[in-house]
């Protein structure tokens, strides 16, 4: 079985490390970060999950460790100082961005790199920019984008129709972030759309029912950190499934971000869509056939994103 590494250790990284070696997706996972006794601890701590779950071997290392990686998540990077510009703060990750980047490839230079970092959108783009230099090519670069906000609005959704999140078949786009967009129009529960599918169960479904839905999924991660102070265990749980995906070569249709060329009329742009994600990365992507509004939302948010990236890469 493969080796996967995890390039800091903090709550995202050692969830999601946590996550897959709960579903024995690797057969060693290595764990590096600045500060070598974190990633020490949090590698102990997962190793003694082992005995009950599967036979992964889980390790704490320095880059070089990171040789013969299949894949390796990047969740390195610092928190918003008070004060602090989103500007600021997308400089201070760059650099350490600069530095992490060229030692993962230098020691797996035929992984896949998966970016959980935020600003994610603009931390892949980067990404990708900063491994190009040695020779990745742009498939085997993407970062996690809303997987974890489709997850959320698939569950609350769920739970109102009354219905397994596992049958609803939703989709959201665009920026990880305020911007991002609810596909509402695309939206089935099994292969019937949801609005025929309300119509026949007599269900409820009022403007003001999907716009409290929406809120729940944009604002979800304000709301788990006002109450805990971080969100882990759903991105944690996003990155397995990244993972199993390409380790699988599932070719699973996952909402991850990488550069695109055009986004309704937005040039070179990250920002998250369904990708068709393998072995190699991403494999394919397909456009969504959006309403007016769906169309405008999206176009804003990748607007955004494209003014935020240009910014920062005046800096660089």
């Amino acid at each position: 079985m493969p080796k996967v590494g995890v390039v800091g250790a903090g709550m995202v990284g050692s969830t999601g490390a946590y996550a897959i070696v709960m579903r024995g997706l690797c057969s060693e996972l290595v764990l590096v970060d600045k500060f070598e006794a974190r990633a020490k601890a949090e590698a102990a701590d997962i190793s003694h999950a082992v005995p009950f779950a599967h036979p992964v071997r889980v390790m704490a290392g320095d880059y070089p460790a990171l040789e013969g990686c299949r894949i390796v998540i990047i969740a390195a990077g610092v928190n918003q100082k008070p004060g602090e510009t989103r500007l600021q703060l997308l400089e201070r990750n760059a650099a350490i961005f600069k530095e992490v980047v060229p030692n993962v490839v230098k020691y797996a230079p035929e992984a896949v790199l998966v970016v959980a970092t935020n600003p994610v959108d603009i931390m892949t783009h980067l990404t990708v920019r900063f491994a190009a230099e040695y020779g990745v090519p742009p498939h085997r670069v993407f970062g996690s984008g809303t997987t974890l906000d489709t997850a959320r609005f698939r569950t609350l959704l769920g739970a109102h129709l009354g219905v397994s999140a596992i049958n609803v078949h939703g989709y959201v786009i665009g920026e990880h972030g305020d911007s991002e967009v609810l596909a509402w129009s695309l939206t089935t529960v099994g292969v019937i759309p949801l609005d025929d599918f309300c119509r026949t169960q007599n269900i409820d479904l009022s403007d003001d029912i999907r716009h409290d839905i929406d809120q729940k999924v944009r604002r979800a991660a304000y709301t788990i950190i006002e109450g805990k102070g971080a969100t882990y265990y759903g991105i944690g749980s996003a990155l397995a499934r990244i993972v199993d995906a390409i380790l699988s070569d599932q070719r699973a249709i996952l909402t991850v971000c990488c550069p695109t060329p055009q986004v309704v009329g937005v040039n070179d742009v990250t920002i998250a869509l369904p990708h068709i994600v393998g072995g190699q990365g991403i494999m394919g992507m397909y456009p969504l056939p959006l309403d007016q509004a769906e169309e405008t939302a999206l176009q804003a948010s990748a607007a955004l994103i494209k003014n935020i990236i240009t910014e920062i890469e005046q800096t660089l």
